[in-house]
């Protein structure tokens, strides 16, 4: 199997598409939970998540240690894993620099992409807008701008969530095909 990633901008439907693909999955599937309840609205926020999925799925809820948290599933089980975005801001606020955080990426990554079971990503595109004007938002944006590209060359698919429908990204086989074939 393989990883698919999932980015598009907050409340696009990307959380919704997985969790259907999770409910047609006939295995096992696991729910790896990034966010931390840190305020009353996130709490509510987590809870609503937490009641919207299904009783038979496991929920890994863990803010740090994703590479962990993934390798702990059973290898034949589906492993959602929502989201990179809450995940490197949870780095952050641990003090991760740019440089541990890509180093901790790129191992979630390759266990994510190595699994045998399917596992689905989920990310928001938050290099779209304006240039952030403090450096502590634009260091945040940044880093996970190169996360997500990390995990975007460890996937087999990945797709722009955009209104609650999925485009799909070429990877550079398939943008440089006819110059990389001489």
């Amino acid at each position: 199997m393989a990883m698919t990633l999932l980015t598009g901008g907050a409340r696009s439907g990307k959380s919704a598409l997985a969790a259907r693909l999770g409910e047609a999955w006939s295995g096992s599937v696991a729910f790896v939970a990034t966010a931390e309840a840190l305020d009353d609205e996130m709490r509510e926020r987590i809870a609503r998540h937490r009641r919207s999925r299904p009783a038979s799925w496991t929920t890994i809820e863990e803010p740090v240690a994703l590479a962990e948290a993934v390798k702990a599933v059973p290898p034949g089980d589906l492993v959602i894993a929502d989201c990179l975005t809450l995940w490197v801001s949870n780095l952050f606020e641990r003090g991760c620099g740019p440089t541990e955080i890509e180093e901790r990426a790129a191992v979630a990554a390759r266990v994510a992409g190595e699994r045998s079971g399917p596992t689905v990503v989920i990310t928001n595109e938050v290099g779209s807008g304006i240039v952030p004007g403090d450096p502590s938002t634009r260091g945040y944006r940044d880093a996970l701008g190169a996360v997500n590209m990390l995990f975007a060359r460890a996937a087999r698919r990945a797709f722009i969530v955009v209104a609650g429908r999925a485009v799909p990204l070429p990877g550079d086989e398939e943008v440089f095909g006819d110059v990389l074939d001489g």
